[in-house]
């Protein structure tokens, strides 16, 4: 049923891939969304013919596509630059994103539902219709613009819990012109105010507490430690969980309920129309030199991208459920469960709680999600898929899944096992399973297998193909040769609607992160794989990144935490294979000589604690090493290289060529140490 016996081949010689590829799942139908093929070009008479006239013709492409938004100002053009001077993307056209996301869809079906907001609490959802989005929607930008004086333009940051106030409110902002910042509510004070200080946002919204899995988070008591670190705040809105406002004190005339804000709400409705190429928000990701970036998206062509990736991949049609599980602090809350479905048009879930919430007994409640909403689309993380899969087949089997089509898979490479339970078990084998790779830099999704031509396979583990207007490059690190490889660092050819438009503050770094590598491509710190048939799979970061349960994290923040401890020389942290996490946070601690006495035990606590109030709670370190030294090569740079094969448990036979090092010896101690961490997996 493959269409060469060169890819099972390639796939179960190719110890990267784990477990040999046991079959496909062929699709069986085609459905290409895109309706307008006809007005690109007559001669397009199949998928195939659609992706190359995509990559070939882009202007064409997007200029036919871009007529499905709604325009106050037509554009004159709808591409111009490359990556080396900067892409714009509908030059001179005009539109306001809320208007595309909330309005049209009010006009047209305004009782359609727009967002199914399940609660922290099983069986406590609630229904949001278009009319009722957009009245939410005037309301807060009329707040934005009365009590915080936010123009556009202004930035406006949020620290929100996953809910219909954070989509409204961040709607309300491109409805006036301002630049949302959205946080992920789990950030730590000092992260939270490095990103507001950046931003330069003079209004944060937060609330005064959330509620995640049980757990109260208090969220307003973060915001007032980090707004001791940001003098361009001058407003702060505060949204009280179900209408309480005695859980927090205000400080006046700084602080508001928006509770307390119904007459500013009713003021007049503005729009304001934006340029295409106008910033929509800034969302901020971890890089390799431990400053997050502030990326940067477009209002034209983010939006067109999203919404097209949104109803392609997953082959939307109006009436089915949405169901992305992510969190709204994230690219994929942004693209996948806010922009991309409204601006369709179609019904997106929102979840506020976590997978095994309440425990014991609720281990189901993904699957009773989709029971009881009768989700036809399911988008999670594979870490979450790996930890449901350890408790058991019966927990799936306990609810009817019987309206899913699509099961969906983001945030890290999904492994063989995980893909086939998803696909076996929840899925029955009726749903596809469509694994995507995509980044914060890329807007929305670039490598997945779905749109198709008819019978094409769907293979365990792999994104498989590229979306319309994506060329993705494989490059020979050796020679920097651009054919005839088949693994190396993985980079896009040409530009695309979604891509990030710069870093905020930043441009010079922007070239710098994503151009210098391999130019004149981008390049997106990821390896892959490509077949001879022509499909791809992601092997990893090449990078100073690890991915811990789909959170970005760069090593850099870890080890800058961690050296702020007044006993520690010394910090080196690395990703190492973990079971449920993907990767987990290996840091490797060289301590003072006053340290060397200390306990221990004692240290490892404050270091772990140190990264949690610098960063968050997912960048704890798994496990850390104590040593004397570290591998350097005699100019002193780390050979991380080694650390990576130590954390893994590698033996010193396995560690590569060590000529270089300065101390061949601190090998040695390294590994010695690692062998007394009975708790770590030894190889």
């Amino acid at each position: 049923m493959l269409k060469s016996s060169r890819l099972v081949s390639l796939i179960s010689s190719n110890k990267q891939w784990g477990k040999q590829v046991e079959r496909t799942v062929l699709r069986t139908f085609l459905s290409t969304p895109i309706s307008e093929v006809s007005q690109m070009d007559p001669n397009i008479k199949s998928y195939k013919d659609l992706y190359n006239f995509s990559v070939e013709r882009p202007d064409v492409f997007w200029k036919i596509l871009a007529k499905r938004l709604e325009w106050k100002q037509e554009f004159t053009s709808a591409v111009e630059g490359d990556f080396s001077t900067g892409v714009k993307w509908f030059v001179d056209g005009k539109l306001n994103a809320s208007v595309n996301c909330v309005d049209r869809h009010a006009v047209q079906d305004p009782n359609r539902t727009a967002i199914i907001f399940e609660k922290d609490e099983p069986n406590q959802h609630e229904l949001i219709s278009y009319a009722e989005l957009k009245k939410l929607v005037c309301k807060y930008a009329s707040i934005l613009r009365t009590v915080g004086n936010v123009k556009k333009g202004d930035r406006v940051a949020f620290y929100l819990p996953c809910g219909p106030t954070a989509i409204a409110m961040a709607l309300a902002c491109t409805r006036i012109g301002a630049i949302h910042s959205i946080v992920f509510a789990g950030f730590s004070a000092e992260a939270l105010a490095s990103r507001i200080n950046d931003a330069g946002a003079t209004v944060v919204v937060t609330a005064d507490i959330a509620v995640r899995g049980g757990r109260t988070l208090e969220l307003k008591k973060i915001v007032d430690e980090a707004l001791k670190l940001t003098p361009s705040v001058t407003t702060v809105l505060v949204d009280a969980r179900d209408g309480v406002k005695s859980r927090v004190k205000l400080q006046h005339p700084r602080d508001h309920f928006l509770q307390d804000l119904e007459s500013e709400g009713k003021g007049q409705d503005v729009i304001e129309y934006v340029e295409s190429n106008d910033p929509l928000f800034i969302l901020y990701t971890s890089g390799s030199t431990g400053k997050p970036k502030g990326l940067v998206h477009s209002t034209g062509g983010y939006l067109l991208y999203a919404m097209t990736a949104f109803e392609n991949v997953f082959q939307y049609k109006l009436g089915d459920k949405f169901g992305c599980v992510a969190d709204i602090g994230w690219i994929t809350g942004h693209s996948l469960l806010m922009y991309g479905p409204l601006a369709f048009g179609a019904t997106t879930l929102c979840f506020e709680s976590t997978p095994v919430y309440p425990n014991p007994g609720r281990i189901g409640r993904y699957w009773e999600l989709v029971e009881r909403l009768q989700l036809t689309h399911f988008y999670g993380a594979p870490t979450a898929i790996r930890l449901l899969m350890k408790y058991g087949d019966e927990w799936v089997k306990k609810y009817d899944r019987s309206s899913l089509k699509i099961l969906g898979s983001v945030g890290e490479p999904i492994n063989h096992e995980a893909w086939v339970w998803y696909n076996d078990v929840v899925g029955e084998k009726k749903c596809t399973v469509v694994d995507t790779w995509w980044q914060t830099e890329t807007g929305c999704v670039c490598l997945a297998p779905l749109p198709s031509a008819p019978n094409d396979p769907v293979l365990p583990a792999m994104p498989m193909r590229p979306f319309y207007g994506i060329k993705p490059k494989l490059i020979d690190p050796k020679t920097d040769a651009t054919t005839g490889s088949l693994e190396g660092p993985l980079c896009i050819e040409k530009p695309w609607p979604g891509m990030a438009q710069s870093i905020w503050n930043d441009s010079g770094r922007f070239q710098e992160v994503y151009f210098k590598d391999y130019p004149p491509y981008y390049f997106s710190g990821d390896g892959a794989i490509c077949t001879k048939d022509g499909y791809w799979k992601i092997t990893g970061r090449m990078d100073d990144v690890i991915n811990v349960t789909g959170h970005r994290l760069g090593t850099a923040e870890v080890e800058c935490a961690m050296g702020k401890h007044a006993l520690v020389s010394e910090t080196a942290v690395v990703g190492f294979p973990h079971e449920l996490k993907g990767e987990g946070i290996f840091a490797f601690v060289v301590l003072k000589e006053d340290g060397k006495k200390a306990d221990r035990s004692k240290i490892e606590k404050e270091l772990k604690a140190l990264c949690k109030s610098q960063i968050a709670g997912y960048a704890i370190p798994d496990y850390i090493l104590y040593n004397d030294g570290l591998p350097k090569t005699r100019s002193g740079k780390i050979m991380r290289r080694i650390l990576r094969k130590i954390a893994a448990g590698g033996n010193v036979e396995e560690l590569g060529d060590v000529s270089t090092l300065a101390d061949p010896s601190v090998v040695k101690s390294l590994v010695k140490n690692r062998q007394k961490l009975s708790s770590v997996p030894q190889k």
